[in-house]
C-alpha cells in the first residue's frame, strides 16, 4: 500500500508554464461576427481590446486614424473649444461615445469620431454616459486609409446611415486630400456637398457663426495666427486679440505724445527717457 505521502505526491496537480521568452496568445478580432444588439451592448460596446460598432447584426472592428488623421482631428478640435466658448449653443463629444441609427434598410450603432449635440436637440448627454440616446447634430469622421473597405465604409454606408437617421451635418476627414468631404442634410432628406465659400470656406448652420478653411485642417496654423484672420478672429484668442489691441492703442499715444513734445523742442534722448524710464 502508497503511504499517504506518496499518494500525495502523486496527485499533486503539475502546473504547466509557457517557456520563457513566449508571449501569450493575443485576442484575435471578431469583426463580422453575428451578433444581437443586446449582446453587443453586453460585450462588445465596451471590449477592452477592440473598438466595435454594431450594424445590422454584425460586429465592424473601427480601425484607428494615422498620426496625419489625428493632427487634423486636433486641430478642428483646437477651433471648435474656442468656438463652443464664445458660442456655447452645444456640447462635442468623442473617445468612442455611440449612438444608435435607425434609417431605411436596418439599424446600427455607430462611433463617430467627434459628435455635436446641439442644446436644443431634445435629447441631451450626461457626464456618466457612456452612449448617446438621441441623434447626433453633426458627425466627423476621420478616414482611416487602411484599405478600400475602410474607406468605403466612412463615404458611403456611414453617409448613407447618418442621412437616413438625421445627421443634419456629416464631415469626412482624409489626411491625403482625396476623400475629405462636408456634407448638409437638405429639406428633402438628402445629403448635398457644402459648397466652399471664395472657394474654400467651410461655414457650418448645425453651428451658426462657426467657418473654416479647408486648406487649414491640412496646414494646422496656429491659434495666433488664427486670431489675426478675418475668417476666425471672431472666436480664436479674443482676449489675446483684445490685448494686443490695447497695446497698439497704447504704442499710438506714446508716438502722438512723442510728436507734441518734439514740437515743444524737448529733445529726442530726453523724450526717449520719458518713453523708457529706468
Amino acid at each position: 500500500m502508497e503511504s499517504l505521502q506518496a499518494l500525495s505526491k502523486n496527485r499533486r496537480t503539475k502546473i504547466i508554464r509557457p517557456p520563457a521568452g513566449i508571449p501569450p496568445e493575443e485576442e484575435i478580432s471578431e469583426h463580422g461576427k453575428a451578433v444581437s444588439e443586446a449582446e453587443y451592448r453586453e460585450k462588445y460596446y465596451n471590449h477592452p481590446v477592440f473598438s466595435y460598432e454594431w450594424n445590422n447584426g454584425y460586429l465592424e472592428e473601427k480601425t484607428g486614424t494615422d498620426h496625419g488623421g489625428f493632427l487634423m482631428y486636433r486641430w478642428l478640435l483646437g477651433i471648435l473649444d474656442p468656438f463652443l466658448t464664445v458660442n456655447p449653443g452645444a456640447q462635442i463629444t468623442g473617445l468612442d461615445i455611440g449612438f444608435r441609427l435607425d434609417f431605411p434598410g436596418g439599424n446600427s450603432i455607430r462611433k463617430p469620431d467627434m459628435g455635436v449635440i446641439r442644446k436644443d436637440n431634445p435629447v441631451q448627454i450626461g457626464l456618466t454616459d457612456f452612449s448617446y440616446s438621441g441623434t447626433f447634430d453633426l458627425c466627423t469622421e476621420i478616414i482611416s486609409n487602411l484599405s478600400p473597405k475602410e474607406i468605403r465604409r466612412d463615404t458611403v454606408h456611414k453617409k448613407r446611415e447618418y442621412r437616413g437617421s438625421g445627421v443634419k451635418e456629416y464631415y469626412i476627414l482624409d489626411p491625403r486630400g482625396y476623400e475629405t468631404a462636408f456634407y448638409r442634410l437638405d429639406e428633402s432628406g438628402i445629403y448635398r456637398d457644402i459648397i466652399p465659400e471664395n472657394g474654400d470656406i467651410i461655414r457650418s448652420r448645425v453651428l451658426p457663426g462657426f467657418q473654416f478653411r479647408i486648406n487649414d485642417l491640412y496646414r494646422q496654423p496656429a491659434m495666433t495666427e488664427l486670431a489675426g484672420d478675418s475668417v476666425y478672429k471672431s472666436y480664436v484668442m479674443r482676449e489675446y486679440q483684445a490685448e494686443k489691441r490695447k497695446a497698439e492703442l497704447e504704442k499710438q499715444k506714446v508716438g502722438k505724445l512723442a510728436e507734441k513734445l518734439k514740437a515743444l523742442g524737448i529733445s529726442t534722448e530726453e523724450i526717449e527717457k520719458f518713453c523708457n524710464p529706468a
